[in-house]
């Protein structure tokens, strides 16, 4: 969850002597039961978990929830307090990264719980420098956190062989079945019947193609992960910087079912900059830090939809693990750029027409549709939610107007 002390005198004692910035205090047994008291008095809780953050004293307390990513989520919010003072980019992200000629050829993966962070940049052909949160700087990106914590539903080495191979001594489950026999885990990874959010934790090193020092140069790509359950979305498309930003403040997704308590079933939603949850400052902060660094890096960003090929809730199936790879890999190889691109003529980001062996009703989801009638209702009305959702933010004092570069209806 956060990265070690490097001073090994400190290490062998159990950290005895380190002074810490930050204390975290995990009560996950003790439950808060008059939270419904509590609201009756003007709080606004909504179950009995309480994550409670002091940021002067500079303690967290937990209570009543068993998921260890509380712990790094209260931190992260912290982050996204500070550094942003600094000229600091903090980030909802996965990073890697590829030596070449020596620099090092970055990629950052945008994207809220299971839209694929962690998958994606665990990659065998490049070399993981996180999975879910890092900073920005002037000499280039850097982890936050000493390891990763991935989603284990439906968890299988054909699949996800780094994250499978991860799951060893030192790495912690939680939230899902033992079961002798059915894999060399004894764990049933498609038993949801404690909850569809299973997870791992497990240390970086766990990964054999990692970044030591969980840094890496200023990244030639930003890619946006979405979850569409509308089935509208392309597998991915290329923005110019106005729609990055459009995007990147919209944070269009699905909530993914065991997630959030009572999401059962995918479920349209925008968490601005991809991690409202963990937000302090306002949105239009953090979009005018990225937008300067992607300017001043050269920094391409992409929206790759991890979600439906046609609606979720009509039967549709979820996108192809290997053609959200290929995806991916095209954009971190350059090849994307000698595709032919068509203009989306609703949302107005580049899709390309052709892309190594992807089939192109996938590449264009309207092909995809028996209805053509019907999945041009659903665009709409998913560009309508788009502007709908970004009026709270046209009028921050100073910021730009970002809305001509969405969705035209």
């Amino acid at each position: 969850m956060f990265i070690r002390p490097d001073d090994s005198a400190a290490s062998a004692t159990g950290c005895e002597g380190h002074e810490p910035i930050f204390t975290v205090i995990n009560c996950c047994d003790l439950v808060n039961d008059d939270w419904e008291k509590h609201n009756a008095a003007g709080a606004e809780l909504n179950s009995e978990v309480c994550v409670a953050i002091d940021a002067v004293k500079k303690v967290q307390i937990i209570l009543g929830t068993e998921y260890c990513g509380e712990m790094k989520k209260g931190m992260f919010g912290m982050m996204n307090f500070w550094m942003p003072m600094e000229g600091i980019m903090p980030m909802h992200c996965s990073a890697n990264t590829e030596a070449v000629g020596g620099k090092s050829t970055s990629a950052l993966f945008f994207g809220l719980s299971g839209t694929g962070k962690t998958t994606l940049s665990a990659d065998p052909n490049r070399i993981l420098i996180g999975d879910d949160e890092h900073g920005w700087d002037d000499d280039g990106i850097f982890n936050f956190e000493g390891g990763c914590y991935a989603k284990t539903i439906d968890l299988a080495e054909s699949k996800e062989p780094e994250i499978w191979r991860a799951i060893k001594k030192d790495a912690l489950l939680e939230n899902v079945p033992l079961k002798a026999g059915v894999n060399e885990h004894g764990v049933d990874f498609a038993d949801t019947t404690k909850t569809q959010n299973g997870r791992v934790a497990y240390p970086l090193h766990h990964i054999p193609n990692h970044e030591p020092t969980g840094q890496g140069g200023h990244p030639n790509s930003c890619i946006f992960l979405t979850c569409d359950a509308f089935g509208v979305m392309p597998p991915v498309s290329k923005l110019s910087t106005g729609q990055a930003m459009y995007h990147f403040i919209s944070g269009y997704t699905a909530k993914v079912a065991g997630t959030e308590l009572g999401v059962t079933e995918p479920t349209p939603t925008f968490s601005a900059c991809f991690g409202a949850a963990f937000l302090t400052l306002h949105p239009m902060r953090y979009a005018a830090l990225l937008e300067q660094k992607l300017q001043k890096h050269d920094t391409t960003a992409y929206i790759v939809n991890t979600g439906w090929t046609t609606p979720q809730k009509e039967g549709g199936e979820r996108m192809d693990i290997p053609i959200t790879r290929a995806c991916i890999t095209a954009i971190l190889d350059g090849s994307i750029k000698s595709s032919k691109f068509r203009t989306d003529p609703i949302f107005g980001f580049e899709v390309p027409e052709t892309l190594g062996d992807i089939d192109a009703t996938i590449l264009d989801p309207k092909k995809g549709w028996q209805d053509k009638a019907a999945f041009d209702a659903t665009a709409l009305k998913l560009a309508g939610l788009f502007k709908d959702n970004f009026t709270k933010y046209a009028d921050y004092p100073g910021a730009p107007d970002f809305t001509p570069f969405g969705p035209q209806i």
